[in-house]
């Protein structure tokens, strides 16, 4: 066989920053496009179950609040591969027997993983009672949970192959993919939820049978693209499929735990921000809500740049080549921080036409949301810079493999200045819900500040000394 050349190549040492720009940013808007389809798919969930009545909008919600947060987390661990099937790549490309056994294992991880995950999301049933939720609401989000947790596995195989083709500089494959998934949700939901088509009428649980639809087909068209794009079906990624390989394996889940316990507490200061909103009043947990979908919108942008400066970072950090993990890191930092920027100047300048996206801010009967929720997007705008920067250094970091002091420095700024001056400033100060909303951004400027400091003293750490 004739060696490919490497899925991304490196940049010239003598226009590094240039070409690293260019290189980040065609790795990054694919997968923040991804992103942000991925939430228009969940809109679609809402639109079509919203029609069935609030009830229905409520069991589905509290639901999705326990199986999105086990999901992303798991998401986080088995994607974990980004950076060692990079850092393989930049070591020996094309590295095809590492990859394979790195993608092998993962899947392995996900299989396990989600099995596990299943069995936590079917604590819904002792979570509502314990909390006290109403009984019809109760039994129709179990019935809606028990066919939405068959999703899970095949959600997490689809997550660790957009990772594996993202890697292989085949990033538009999954922005293709997940537009795709999006018609096939909203057909589906269209079919199950209201019995057209032929299918049968299932209400609530035909969202939840639409779920599993779109997922499997998902899964096939990465299976199929793999198989179809040469580079990609080279690694032959799905040959020898029961052959273990348990140091990867324990490699891939020490470097993804960590990021599982950083998203599920960056969810968590989230979820608490939301019940102390709640206490304050059902008017500012309204605005707070829209608000953060706006805020959760734009950090799509983010997120993707902080992906691709995984991989970007790992290319280096197996190449062992400090001045392109520098390059890699930087300039994905500027990006992300830069596009935060011109969001926050959006939700200066026109904060009401944003607000538009989800409400009508100019009807009457919403002037008290709309009064809150601007005061709260105006501090979103205060807090999109450093929630960009640190959700790109944390990306950095991983491309070094370095996830587990991250995950406690994340941990304490969310939790402890973060949390400790919402509950400070909204119940002991008269700002209320604009005090919640200051600890929020609080705790994101310390994590920026802690976790872009140790990206800035990685060589001093030894963290980009590969062993």
């Amino acid at each position: 066989m004739t060696d490919i050349p490497a899925p991304m190549p490196l940049p010239d040492r003598s226009d590094g920053w240039r070409d690293e720009l260019r290189a980040t940013f065609r790795l990054s808007w694919p997968l923040a496009a991804a992103n942000l389809l991925q939430m228009l798919t969940y809109a679609v969930d809402v639109i079509f179950i919203a029609r069935l009545g609030e009830s229905q909008l409520a069991a589905s919600a509290l639901a999705i609040a326990l199986f999105g947060l086990v999901m992303w987390a798991l998401s986080g661990l088995t994607g974990a591969v980004a950076p060692v099937a990079a850092a393989e790549l930049g070591e020996r490309a094309p590295a095809l027997r590492p990859v394979r056994r790195s993608v092998r294992m993962a899947l392995w991880l996900a299989l396990a993983s989600g099995i596990g995950g299943i069995g936590l999301c079917l604590l819904l049933g002792p979570l509502m009672r314990a909390t006290a939720q109403e009984a019809e609401i109760t039994a129709m989000a179990l019935e809606y949970n028990t066919v939405l947790v068959l999703s899970l596995v095949p959600m997490l195989f689809c997550n660790v192959l957009r990772n594996f083709v993202s890697t292989l500089d085949r990033p538009i494959l999954a922005t293709a993919i997940t537009a795709g998934g999006i018609f096939v949700n909203a057909a589906a939901n269209y079919s199950f939820i209201f019995g057209n088509f032929g299918a049968p009428e299932l209400g609530l649980r035909g969202a939840a049978v639409a779920t599993i639809i779109t997922t499997l087909t998902t899964l096939a068209a990465y299976v199929l693209v793999i198989r179809l794009d040469p580079r990609l079906h080279r690694y032959r990624i799905f040959g020898r499929w029961w052959s273990p390989d348990w140091p990867r394996f324990w490699h891939i889940a020490r470097i993804g735990t960590p990021i599982a316990l950083t998203i599920t507490a960056e969810a968590g200061i989230f979820g608490a921000a939301a019940f102390l909103m709640g206490n304050i009043g059902a008017s500012q947990l309204a605005a707070h809500t829209v608000a953060l979908q706006i805020a959760a919108l734009a950090f799509q942008v983010p997120f993707g740049v902080g992906q691709a400066a995984t991989i970007r970072v790992g290319y280096f950090y197996g190449s062992r080549n400090r001045d392109g993990m520098k390059r890699a890191g930087w300039t994905a930092i500027a990006v992300g921080t830069g596009f935060m920027a011109l969001t926050a100047i959006a939700m200066i300048a026109i904060p009401k036409p944003l607000l538009a996206i989800y409400i009508d801010p100019w009807d009457p009967k919403n002037a008290v949301l709309v009064g809150f929720a601007l005061k709260y997007i105006v501090i979103a705008a205060a807090f999109q810079l450093v929630d960009g920067m640190q959700a790109v250094a944390a990306g950095a970091l991983r491309g070094l493999q370095d996830t587990r002091v991250p995950m406690w420095m994340a941990a304490f700024a969310y939790w402890v200045p973060g949390i400790g001056m919402s509950l400070w400033l909204g119940f002991y100060t008269s700002l209320e819900g604009v005090g919640v909303w200051i600890g929020l951004a609080t705790g994101l400027s310390v994590a920026a500040l802690l976790l872009t400091w140790r990206w800035a003293l990685r060589d001093r750490l030894g963290l980009t000394t590969r062993p």
